[in-house]
């Protein structure tokens, strides 16, 4: 058991027709029914943190759950960053252990993230630490994300190649129509299947990265529906969707959405059937055990990893 980097996962992954699931983690309840479903199907993890979830439960807290897990379970795991907004997060994520952290350069024109990129991309290698980075600009709020429609523009290709050879990133996060939240979709779902062609074309050696990839399962929004506090129109990105991209280079798919839809719908059904407990276990118990299912579904019927460790 190691906190180990993306780079043999992903060496592994590329071309495989499988990807590594890469989960946002707030708690300990999170964390242990994720690692306890990876453990199950023996899968590659990848654990990751935002900066909403940095500022809730503490770096040092979080450090320590991953590191219990390991030990617990006896994973290999990465842990990574999730949309580092500057330098400066990066630097302390790398100081502070993480073996993998994404600089989101996206907001900015191109050469200003090429050069941030390439700043964060020389620090974090220099302690043997992976780098992300982001090309184009996926729609939809998620914590600390906020982009609307009209600003989102899906990653260009022949950039794409540029930006990798000229910052030296490990892997590159790409915007094919997924977007953030639990609103992915407008009208019918839509992904541009051959804009990831051709990016897997010309850089068919640098693993991209799906953010915005939850499928918004109907089981969890339902549940939340039916126990109060409803979310309509809800629309993920379909599973078939999620396996295709696997096949052109996708070798990490980013969930988060669905883990919060889980974890809620179970809370708020046990709390409606329980309205006189107070005892958190619990409630959080079955919360736990909704993310485990589910987390074990997405790894061996979406991403295909199941085995894979």
């Amino acid at each position: 058991m190691a906190l180990i980097t993306t780079k043999d996962m992903f060496e592994k992954a590329l071309n495989a027709d499988y990807a590594v699931g890469a989960f946002n983690v707030n708690n300990m309840e999170i964390i242990q029914g994720i690692v306890e479903a990876a453990e199950e199907e023996q899968a590659p993890l990848i654990l990751q943190v935002s900066a909403g979830a940095r500022k809730y439960a503490k770096p040092a807290y979080l450090v320590k759950l991953v590191e219990a897990a390991m030990e617990d379970s006896g994973l290999d795991i990465a842990l990574h960053l999730d949309h580092g907004e500057d330098f400066d997060i990066c630097k302390k994520c790398v100081d502070d252990g993480f073996s993998s952290v994404m600089i989101d350069g996206s907001k900015h024109p191109f050469e200003e993230n090429i050069a941030l990129t390439k700043q964060v991309v020389e620090y974090a290698h220099d302690k043997g630490v992976v780098v992300e980075a982001e090309l184009g600009k996926l729609a939809g709020i998620e914590d600390n994300i906020n982009v609307d429609a009209r600003s989102a523009t899906f990653t260009d290709p022949a950039e794409a190649a540029e930006f990798v050879e000229r910052t030296g990133v490990d892997s590159l996060a790409i915007a094919i129509g997924t977007s953030h939240g639990a609103y992915k979709f407008k009208g019918d779902p839509y992904l541009d299947f051959e804009r990831l062609q051709e990016i897997h074309r010309l850089i068919p050696d640098t693993p991209l990265v799906l953010h915005g990839a939850s499928t918004v399962l109907p089981e969890f929004v339902d549940l939340c529906n039916q126990y109060g506090g409803e979310i309509p129109g809800a629309k993920g990105v379909p599973e078939d969707m999620i396996r295709t991209a696997a096949k052109y280079g996708v070798c990490k798919v980013n969930i988060d959405t669905d883990l919060r839809l889980a974890m809620t719908a179970e809370i708020r059904r046990y709390l409606t059937e329980h309205p006189a407990d107070f005892d958190p276990r619990k409630y959080l118990g079955p919360a736990r055990d909704a993310i485990r299912k589910m987390v074990a579904h997405k790894i061996r019927d979406v991403l295909g990893a199941s085995g894979k460790r």
